[in-house]
């Protein structure tokens, strides 16, 4: 499954991140990560300290990743509204869900501070760099000076993991596309009037 290049503890993390999105923390056992990593057992403890520091360092790397992706596309040149656009309709595996957001409904994630904490900063993170190009598009004149940036953040991020949801629980694309073009054509500037 791995290159021979990857050393055992990328092997290690990048199993977890799958397993975690595939299964959640609750049903990723460190058999399943060993199993599927093709190491043995010494080699986790070698590396982390157990499950939790491996889902830890995993978890991290995948905010990580979202945050990378999030200030691609946002901080790409075009309007407010093309760049929220292009973060609404960026390529991604629907049904398969977020993979921040799947941790979210694992009670073992919330009930522990260490491991929501990098979850909550990423979530918070995406609604703070929505928040500035709505605030830019406001400041333009492109959105309606009566927009609060944070609000129409948290419902651009809303709108995602909620379109997730309702996908997965039909088994349908549909769910989440309507979403994302019923969003969109809510925040679509209406054209200025020529004299």
């Amino acid at each position: 499954m791995y290159g021979v290049v990857m050393s055992t503890q990328e092997r290690l993390i990048e199993t977890t991140r799958e397993l975690l999105w595939e299964r959640g923390y609750v049903g990723t056992s460190p058999k399943a990560i060993l199993q599927r990593a093709g190491v043995g057992q010494g080699s986790m403890y070698h590396h982390f300290a157990g499950k939790s520091d491996l889902a830890l360092t995993a978890i991290r790397r995948t905010g990580e990743e979202m945050r990378a992706t999030v200030d691609r596309l946002l901080g790409a040149d075009g309007s407010a509204y093309d760049r929220i656009a292009a973060y609404l309709l960026r390529e991604r595996d629907v049904l398969r869900g977020c993979p921040v957001g799947r941790l979210t409904m694992d009670p073992d994630v919330i009930a522990s501070d260490e491991l929501r904490g990098p979850v909550d900063d990423t979530i918070a993170y995406v609604k703070g760099r929505l928040a500035d190009i709505v605030q830019e598009g406001v400041d333009s004149g492109e959105f309606a000076a009566h927009l609060v940036p944070r609000e129409i953040a948290a419902a651009v991020v809303a709108t995602v993991q909620g379109g997730y949801v309702l996908a997965r629980a039909s088994g349908d694309t549909d769910a989440f596309d309507a979403g994302v073009r019923g969003l969109l054509s809510l925040l679509k500037p209406s054209p200025v009037p020529t004299a």
